[in-house]
């Protein structure tokens, strides 16, 4: 016996939302995309089943950090010869690609699962404001999440 109730179907079908990064907290930010990545916002969410949403983030080149991760945060990956560890600064990595930045910010917040590359790629992550996913949009993140040195009224 069956013990779904009511039309299941919509509730697996998949909602585009739209990020306006511009001003935004990386970390902060990441996190929220991860949960709606994963459908921790649905009523029927499964760790074991993959029922997230589209994500489409616009303006990455404008992302914040907090404190002096600007200067200090670094990037590394292994290029597999002997003495390949290659470390880029979050500065030259976010000048030369943005979007890079949450990609990996959201990659190490979903759980390390075979599920984890299929959550990946409904993350759509543009540096400007342009993007071709505008008739597919159907929820906005409007609200700011302040910055940790900000005042929150």
């Amino acid at each position: 016996m069956s013990t779904a109730i009511g039309n299941t179907a919509l509730a697996y079908a998949r909602v585009w939302h739209l990020v306006d990064a511009k001003g935004m907290v990386l970390g902060r930010l990441g996190s929220q995309i991860a949960q709606t990545l994963m459908g921790k916002h649905k009523p029927i969410y499964d760790p074991a089943s993959d029922c997230g949403d589209y994500v489409v983030v616009i303006n990455a080149k404008h992302i914040e950090v907090t404190g002096r991760k600007r200067e200090q945060k670094l990037y590394r990956h292994h290029t597999q010869y002997m003495g390949g560890l290659k470390e880029i600064p979050f500065d030259k990595l976010q000048e030369k690609n943005p979007s890079k930045i949450i990609e990996k910010a959201v990659s190490g917040m979903l759980p390390k699962n075979r599920l984890r590359k299929v959550r990946l790629e409904r993350l759509l992550v543009f540096p400007d404001a342009e993007h071709p996913y505008a008739e597919n949009i159907i929820k906005r993140y409007d609200t700011k999440i302040p910055l940790a040195t900000q005042s929150i009224e």
